[in-house]
């Protein structure tokens, strides 16, 4: 199976207007695609990015109002990443946690790279790791219509950590069904102290990377508000998805089947603990309907739910993308 690396990520929001302030206010995505979730439209399905939507770099939230808070625990995706260029970009992104008021944790290595941890409002677990020291799958262009600088701005997703009641299946669909590498491990220190291992895919690096680590001292997550639900994997095009199709279902998994996304197109697949997998291909891409400058402005609705644009419109609640100058909220129209 020819994986490329990380094509997306998709978490859990029980709010999007919160949820669009802290990923493009604060952290200074873009916002590539707001749509609405196919399987229910009453809700947005929102998508950010870098400057063009290029694949690698897509973290997507499904809207679901009054959703519980989520309970952490194993058989989940317990934490992703996001890349900056360098080392020093996390200073500037620590001084700027700190004056907005965001929670975080101190600066600190993971498998030779630097890191700053840190979670939104919803206990959604991530970290910003630094690319200094990377080679591998190439990030993306910077979004820099916000007041991040340039140099510091967020070029793509990072490694995506798994945590498994059962580490040896999860490793072996990893490796034998989808073509992933095992290149090492590092030591978590917190209690309990344990092994978390890394595993590659493509032309490697922190864009490709998948972090498992085994923990049978705790209850399966309850997925809620800042649960990460699914974990989307690149493949180059259609025909390449087709075969990874027909491989995954001679493994004795059952599957979506081929899905028509609109904007790419995807398998789903659940593996041996539970995780949800997606394996997308790396286009149409998000310009289909939408100019490259103008993208994420307007509700972009795929051809087949066009004509219930009026219906589903009238369920949504508008949507402002805000923006902070120099620790001030700002508001952009639309």
């Amino acid at each position: 199976m020819n994986i490329k690396g990380i094509h997306h990520v998709s978490s859990l929001t029980a709010n999007a207007e919160k949820n669009l302030d802290f990923y493009t206010g604060i952290l200074g995505m873009r916002l590539v695609k707001k749509t609405v979730n196919q399987d229910n439209t009453a809700y947005y399905h929102l998508f950010y990015g870098d400057e063009d939507g290029n694949p690698g770099t897509e973290l997507t939230f499904f809207e679901i109002p009054n959703m519980a808070k989520k309970h952490p625990g194993t058989n989940s995706i317990s934490s992703i990443s996001l890349r900056v260029k360098s080392d020093d970009a996390l200073i500037f992104w620590q001084n700027r946690f700190e004056k907005l008021g965001v929670n975080y944790q101190p600066i600190t290595k993971r498998f030779g790279h630097a890191i700053l941890p840190f979670s939104d409002s919803e206990g959604h677990k991530m970290a910003l790791i630094s690319d200094q020291l990377n080679n591998g799958v190439p990030g993306g262009k910077v979004w820099t219509r916000w007041d991040i600088p340039e140099q510091y701005g967020i070029v793509g997703l990072g490694p995506v950590t798994l945590t498994v009641k059962y580490l040896e299946p999860t490793i072996q669909v990893l490796t034998d069904v989808m073509g992933f590498r095992k290149i090492g491990s590092f030591q978590v220190d917190d209690a309990p102290v344990r092994e978390v291992h890394v595993l590659d895919s493509g032309a490697g690096g922190n864009g490709s990377q998948i972090h498992v680590e085994q923990r049978k001292d705790l209850p399966d997550e309850r997925q809620g508000r800042g649960s990460v639900h699914h974990v989307a994997f690149r493949v180059e095009n259609s025909e390449e998805l087709k075969k990874a199709i027909e491989e995954i279902k001679n493994e004795g998994f059952k599957t979506s089947g081929f899905v028509d996304r609109y904007y790419f197109h995807s398998l789903y697949f659940s593996e041996p603990n539970g995780i949800l997998y997606e394996i997308a291909t790396d286009g149409p891409g998000f310009s289909l309907d939408e100019k490259q400058d103008r993208l994420g402005e307007q509700l972009s609705l795929p051809t087949f739910l066009e004509p219930k644009r009026s219906e589903i419109e009238s369920k949504l609640k508008p949507l402002r993308t805000p923006l902070y100058r120099n620790g001030q909220k700002e508001e952009l129209p639309y």
